[in-house]
């Protein structure tokens, strides 16, 4: 196979097997301050597809900062095909604020593809969108819930398309969900740029969670392995095939009050099971909350006081759902840390 050359970016010239960080020139702060964005360029001694990983679009979106710093201590790499371009903030601003915005109050992740002249979210979406994405065959865009809000690891993707199922099915978690393209979203403009890309969900805003953690860094490599970027090797653990929501729905909070939850994250449902009671402070008061449908929870708000209407719990609908609970059962208990185990784990051969 032939060598590549080397990898260009904003001037620096990446040599085969070399890495680099490279500082994208962002707007400055209004007290004067530069800001740039760090992209870590990983360049393979083979040619092979050029994948894209990003965290912090949101900038309380904390999971996916720790899972692509773990990704670049991966001894593998050093055996990577192609080119790995790891952006662990996209989104500096907010992360400085902790803040899922930009200063301007725009969501970054409704900006795209941006514009260089436009608001300050749209240039960074046009700076993101034109120096990383538009060079990449592929990408993975890593997310967690909001503030208070906790998502159940899962893939959100274009199931329609077969090899983006593929790609789905090889980041290993138990959930995909068939999700919509959304007007000014990262994904939409990945695709009109011809990029076949992922969207991982897991945890809660502003939290580290290791379990999130953990199944982020094996998916990726997951996926780097079947796209062909390193080498296959025999799988940890092989888990049954992940299952694809048909559909999903929000349960909603009846009354205002502290909302008691029965039920977390993962565990199967049925319709009209109760999941949690409202309780009114002042009188003792306790209302129901009842589910909707039958199905499996894969969003939950961790906040204990709602008001009328508030999204309490969101249920994935599968075909068969005591499967899917067992099997996330299962991948739970394999990625749960051991009792006294360091956060960092060890690094992955």
């Amino acid at each position: 196979m032939n060598t590549p050359s080397a990898f260009r970016i904003e001037g620096i010239s990446v040599a085969p097997g070399q890495r680099s960080l490279v500082n994208l020139e962002l707007a400055q702060l209004f007290t004067g301050t530069p800001v740039t964005l760090p992209v870590h360029v990983l360049h393979g001694r083979k040619p092979g597809p050029v994948l894209f990983v990003s965290a912090a679009i949101h900038g309380d979106e904390l999971n996916g900062v720790e899972i692509i710093r773990r990704l670049l201590k991966q001894r593998s790499l050093h055996h990577l095909r192609g080119t790995l371009l790891a952006v662990p903030m996209v989104n500096l601003y907010g992360v400085l604020d902790h803040s899922r915005y930009l200063p301007d109050r725009r969501d970054l992740n409704r900006s795209f593809p941006g514009h260089e002249t436009g608001s300050m979210a749209a240039r960074l979406a046009h700076t993101f969108m034109s120096r990383i994405v538009a060079r990449c065959t592929h990408g993975i865009d890593l997310h967690t819930g909001a503030i208070g809000r906790a998502n159940l690891p899962q893939i959100r993707a274009n199931l329609d398309d077969a090899p983006t199922e593929q790609l789905a099915r090889a980041f290993g978690v138990p959930v995909l969900i068939n999700s919509s393209l959304r007007d000014g979203s990262l994904r939409e403009a990945a695709a009109a740029a011809g990029v076949r890309m992922l969207l991982y969900e897991a945890g809660e805003a502003l939290r580290l969670e290791e379990l999130a953690i953990r199944a982020g860094v094996a998916g990726i490599l997951g996926v780097m392995r079947v796209i062909g970027m390193l080498t296959p090797r025999h799988p940890r653990k092989i888990h049954a095939e992940p299952f694809i929501a048909r559909s999903s729905l929000w349960v909603r909070a009846p009354e205002s009050g502290m909302c008691l939850p029965r039920i977390g994250l993962g565990a199967r449902v049925s319709k009209g099971q109760v999941l949690a009671l409202i309780a009114d402070p002042v009188t003792g008061r306790e209302d129901p909350v009842e589910a909707s449908a039958s199905g499996i929870v894969i969003g939950r708000s961790n906040q204990p006081l709602v008001h009328e209407g508030e999204a309490l719990f969101h249920i994935g609908r599968f075909e068969a759902p005591k499967r899917v609970a067992a099997e996330i059962e299962s991948f739970q208990s394999d990625l749960q840390p051991d009792p006294g185990q360091s956060f960092d784990p060890p690094i992955l051969v």
